[in-house]
């Protein structure tokens, strides 16, 4: 079982600018990779998780006092929301310029352990560590599955949180998420596999 981060989010709360400091290095995988996979087209050429992760920590400074501690998969949740909203402004942001050609980034070839984990996760069987090139194919497999689907696995998969939890958050039935993340993970692996066959040429 992980630590949990009541403690650094007590200090945060506090403005205790270390203790925010490090729960951002504490999140920082699960984060980046949520963003990761919901950045979209535009935004991901111009972006770099990095770059919004350090938006999400001026948030987390001044949004900690509402913020209600309920377990570390709702508080990881929470976090990831409140990138999700960034990512929605940006977006807005860069579409309203419309300056083109688009500033294209490349994804490093080398990745920590900390950092791909979170997306093996998200494959089956899960693995600790993920080639740039596995990330690239399941960004673009994790953009085509419907948007509940992506909500439930990205929940379940990377927050942590367990069925009960997300059936409360969703508003469905528990049965109803669990076949969410089911049929979700199964489209995600049949695309996943391929996009590995076209990239192969097979």
């Amino acid at each position: 079982m992980s630590e949990s981060s009541l403690p650094l989010v007590t200090k945060a709360r506090a403005q205790d600018r270390a203790a925010v400091e490090q729960l951002l290095v504490r999140h920082l995988p699960g984060l980046q990779a949520w963003l990761q996979l919901r950045m979209g087209a535009l935004l991901r050429a111009r972006e770099t998780p990095e770059d919004l992760v350090q938006s999400v920590a001026r948030e987390v400074l001044g949004g900690l006092d509402d913020f209600e501690w309920r377990g570390e998969a709702a508080f990881r949740h929470w976090l990831y929301t409140r990138a999700q909203h960034k990512l929605i402004d940006k977006a807005r942001f860069v579409a309203a310029e419309r300056r083109s050609p688009a500033r294209e980034r490349e994804l490093p070839e080398e990745h920590s352990g900390a950092l791909t984990r979170p997306f093996g996760d998200l494959l089956t069987p899960s693995r600790d560590v993920v080639s740039a090139e596995e990330i690239a194919r399941i960004e673009a497999a994790f953009a085509e599955l419907p948007e509940d689907h992506q909500e439930a696995i990205g929940m379940k998969r990377l927050c942590g949180m367990d069925y009960p939890q997300i059936a409360e958050r969703m508003g469905r039935s528990e049965g109803a998420v669990r076949n969410l993340v089911y049929r979700g993970l199964s489209r995600l692996a049949l695309r996943l596999q391929a996009l590995k066959k076209e990239r192969s040429g097979g």
